[in-house]
């Protein structure tokens, strides 16, 4: 009889347990608890984020909201591991994975929230993205009194993001105000440094900077000063094939063909298997009138991209100069 009964109470305790790990759809879920506190990099609470909290074995996610001073509580895990996510608009997301446990206490969380700012913070907005995006049709369409206008109302609006000047920049460039393009480019320049200390913690502005600068000099006629900016823009990302492309053809369209070649050789330091600077230097040769090495380039770029959509007529330049050596 007591055998009976000590048989009975171990099927009293376990069935529960089994019952909930077996439930269809309720795969992952359990007994857990997790809580914590969402801050700023200044400490202060982060009220109304998201967290997320995701089985890395299963499908299951639950979901909570931290309070006016930054805590949060999530209940529902099974044993295992878990990604725990918080995240906000306006800020960078953090996750942790941690092995949550139903039968002890889980240890409490602290996510640090780093605020967004720039052009990152933008992404996050759809309005002001809406905007922006408004200002870079009107630019492509070559309505720049137009663009000018949304650019303005949009740095009105939002004058941290100080990234809107190289747009404004970029306008003035293309209605040839080169003293006010310049003024906007070196703004950049001057904001990025004040913000990060360093021009490299924010590469993509500076080096659109530097390189908008060299364009001025360029329509300015001031060759040495261009390439002074230019090699200023490939310090900051000496490791980007298209950023030495983009320079190479600045160069190539102000018919300054040595320095073109310069930048477009160094594309292919950088990158060997792009198909790109190959072709360029194949037209580069052939305007320099250098037969033997416009083929050179334009049979390496056939090589190496077969299927690039130039190839025939890549082969038609090239026995167009195979006649002319004859």
């Amino acid at each position: 009889m007591r055998k009976q009964l000590y048989l009975c109470l171990i099927s009293f305790v376990l069935f529960p347990f089994l019952t909930v790990l077996s439930l269809p759809g309720q795969e992952g879920l359990g007994r857990a608890r997790i809580s914590g506190q969402v801050v700023d990099e200044n400490g202060n609470p982060v009220e109304g984020a998201l967290i997320t909290v995701e089985s890395l074995s299963t499908a299951t996610k639950l979901e909570g909201k931290s309070d006016k001073k930054g805590h949060f509580a999530v209940a529902g895990m099974g044993t295992g591991m878990w990604r725990i996510t918080a995240s906000k608009q306006g800020y960078a997301s953090s996750s942790i994975d941690m092995n949550v446990r139903q039968l002890t206490t889980n240890p409490p969380i602290t996510f640090t929230l780093k605020k967004m700012v720039g052009m990152a913070s933008l992404k996050t907005d759809e309005a002001s993205f809406a905007l922006f995006d408004k200002g870079n049709s009107l630019l492509q369409e070559g309505k720049f009194d137009e663009a000018l206008q949304v650019f303005e109302e949009f740095l009105a609006k939002y004058p941290e993001i100080y990234q809107v000047h190289l747009n404004i920049g970029t306008v003035y460039l293309k209605k040839n105000d080169l003293d006010r393009a310049a003024s906007e480019f070196q703004l950049v320049l001057d904001k990025a440094l004040q913000a990060h200390g360093d021009y490299k913690k924010d590469p993509e502005a500076t080096f659109r900077a530097f390189s908008g600068l060299g364009e001025v000099y360029l329509k300015k006629g001031d060759y040495e000063g261009a390439q002074k900016q230019f090699s200023q823009a490939l310090e900051i990302s000496p490791r980007d094939e298209i950023a030495a492309y983009n320079v190479g053809e600045v160069f190539f369209s102000n018919q300054q063909i040595d320095e073109a070649i310069k930048y477009f050789e160094l594309a292919i330091q950088i990158k060997k298997d792009w198909s790109k600077p190959y072709l360029k230097l194949g037209y580069v040769y052939l305007n320099k009138g250098d037969f033997a090495k416009s083929l050179e380039y334009f049979n390496t770029f056939i090589r190496i991209d077969p299927e690039n959509p130039e190839v025939p007529q890549v082969k038609n330049v090239i026995a167009a100069i195979e006649k002319m050596k004859k």
